[in-house]
């Protein structure tokens, strides 16, 4: 078999027809774009979720609390819960001997001002350790300290994105910025954070100011029944006992709130888990629909190709006749198969990058286009040129001489 002689012809074949080449060209094309974009935001999502998870940290338990339920029960009777509170915390840590670290958090939606400038923050009273226990670190300046929590100062850490809407490009360590109705100094800001889901973070870390918690027990008031406590994070020492420490939570917590369902525990472990559930399920989805797109697109192929034999029965016969073996001409409809899938393959890696990049920047969604995508993408159109291929160029090479010279 001449691969060179069978590759040209095959080749003439594509450029003699080029509109019938492209139009049949277009469900590889779309196909192969398909699964690369899909492919591309399932992976997004994955990177998404592993930094948001991580921001919240693979050995945390976190406790939210839940609003009190809207009753006279609810709110009045003496054997129900009042919410997290901050003996919750500290009763957590006292009985529970796998925690290394327990971080209570009270979060107020108030208006911060510097100078001119005014920003709706969410302020968040924590502990000294809270940036630890976040995998959180200070860009400039620190952390507040033990004493400013045992002194209740009026001391403050911003986010990044509550500096860069104060300040802008000027340093804000040491100025006085009004958080509701008082002054606080800013004594550090906090490093550029990926937004955490709701579910997780509850709020852009970087539209947060962190101030001690006893400042924010004392300096804003609250509400006859609003909670103490917002979050209770809890780091477990043992990453492969975080389940069992989780336990030892909910058994302590359902004691001291009665049974009163008021909290949610979540662990970041088995939200990941989940979220790697459901993001297979929608690749799954998406490939089989990107998948079908490339069936479609490998029956143009051989409807196409069956209809070229058919045009090209006279030709097959006069190379039959001058010495092709049957192999030449099966080569010659199998490669011109192959070219067809293999140039509709990269036209479709050109625009399955280019929708991605048009989903990122229109979109908003993070998509990510993996080496893996590629080869996968382009393997499958290759296979399907060459099996719907198959079929056409070997009704060619079957084809008896003979009769081949005598059709019109």
């Amino acid at each position: 078999m001449n691969y060179r002689e069978s590759f040209s012809v095959g080749l003439e074949g594509v450029k003699t027809h080029k509109l019938r080449s492209l139009l049949t060209m277009l469900g590889i094309i779309f196909g192969v774009a398909a699964v690369i974009s899909m492919l591309s935001i399932g992976e997004g999502a994955k990177e998404e979720a592993l930094q948001q998870i991580s921001q919240m940290g693979m050995n945390n338990i976190i406790i939210q609390n839940l609003p009190a339920e809207d009753t006279k029960e609810g709110k009045d009777a003496d054997n129900k819960s009042r919410g997290l509170r901050l003996a919750d915390a500290t009763g957590i840590e006292d009985v529970n001997p796998l925690l290394s670290d327990i971080v209570p958090q009270r979060y107020m939606n108030v208006q911060a001002q510097y100078g001119a400038e005014r920003v709706q923050a969410s302020v968040v009273g924590t502990l000294p350790n809270f940036a630890g226990v976040m995998s959180y670190q200070p860009q400039q300046g620190a952390f507040f300290n033990y004493v400013d929590e045992l002194e209740a100062r009026r001391v403050c850490v911003l986010g990044a994105g509550i500096k860069r809407d104060l300040f802008y490009f000027r340093d804000p360590l040491g100025a006085r910025v009004k958080i509701g109705d008082d002054w606080f100094t800013v004594v550090g800001v906090m490093e550029r954070k990926l937004a955490g889901g709701a579910e997780m973070a509850g709020n852009d870390m970087n539209q947060q100011i962190y101030i001690p918690l006893s400042t924010s027990l004392q300096r804003f008031t609250m509400d006859p029944f609003e909670s103490e406590i917002d979050r209770i994070v809890a780091r477990v020492g043992e990453p492969d006992r975080v389940r069992e420490a989780a336990n030892i939570i909910q058994t302590t917590l359902a004691r001291r709130h009665n049974n009163t369902a008021d909290y949610q525990i979540s662990i970041p472990e088995e939200l990941l888990r989940q979220r790697q559930q459901t993001q297979r399920i929608f690749n799954i989805v998406m490939g089989c629909i990107a998948g079908i797109s490339l069936l479609v697109g490998g029956i143009g192929i051989m409807n196409i190709m069956l209809a070229s034999v058919l045009e090209r029965t006279r030709e097959i016969g006069i190379r039959r006749a001058i010495g092709a073996t049957r192999k030449d001409i099966m080569g010659q409809f199998l490669f011109e198969a192959a070219l067809l899938s293999f140039l509709g393959g990269v036209i479709g890696i050109i625009l399955g990058w280019s929708m991605s990049y048009i989903i990122t920047l229109y979109a908003g969604w993070k998509t990510i286009v993996s080496i893996f995508s590629v080869i996968l993408a382009f393997g499958v159109s290759a296979a399907v040129g060459i099996l719907f291929g198959f079929y056409p160029a070997r009704q060619a090479a079957l084809m008896d001489p003979i009769e081949s010279l005598r059709y019109e």
